[in-house]
């Protein structure tokens, strides 16, 4: 009878020990992953970004790579280098500080298709981990650390008064 409730014991603990990690993992809050989504795909954008300007400016080597490298279709190189800069640095500014959150991340994740699509294929592993990231945030939200959430709660509260 003793090996029977060892054996049983033994079949039930893996099962269990399973069980309490998955409850734990499902614990972590969307408002984390949401926070750490946020910041370290604007800080790959931000960092793009910086490698295009030289102080206010648009640099030449970012201008030469858009007219000569990335040839995107239907849009002037000029253009489309002047593009990249804002937004590579407007829309994770916005991501930081979570404001027009859904907004800037659909944003960079149009980017980052049409880096996948025209400029860089191979690189799908690396566009398919930005893409997750951005996905998650405009799917759930910027999370309860963020303008967008205070902004919201402050016009709940007024709309409820």
């Amino acid at each position: 009878m003793k090996t029977e409730t060892m054996s049983d014991h033994a079949r039930v603990l893996p099962h269990r020990i399973f069980e309490q990690g998955l409850n734990a993992l499902n614990a972590i809050p969307n408002n984390v992953i949401s926070l750490i989504a946020r910041l370290s795909i604007a800080a790959v954008f931000w960092q793009s970004g910086q490698t295009k300007v030289e102080g206010w400016r648009l640099s030449d080597s970012a201008l030469y790579l858009f007219e000569n490298e990335y040839k995107l279709p239907l849009v002037d190189p000029w253009l489309a280098a002047h593009l990249a800069a804002f937004a590579e640095h407007l829309f994770p500014i916005l991501l930081v500080v979570g404001l027009a959150s859904r907004l800037s991340a659909l944003a960079l994740l149009g980017m980052t298709l049409v880096i996948e699509i025209f400029v860089y294929p191979a690189a799908w592993p690396t566009h398919g981990t930005w893409a997750a990231c951005l996905l998650f945030i405009i799917a759930r939200g910027p999370g309860s650390l963020s303008l967008d959430a205070i902004l919201f709660r402050i016009w709940f509260l007024r709309r409820r008064l």
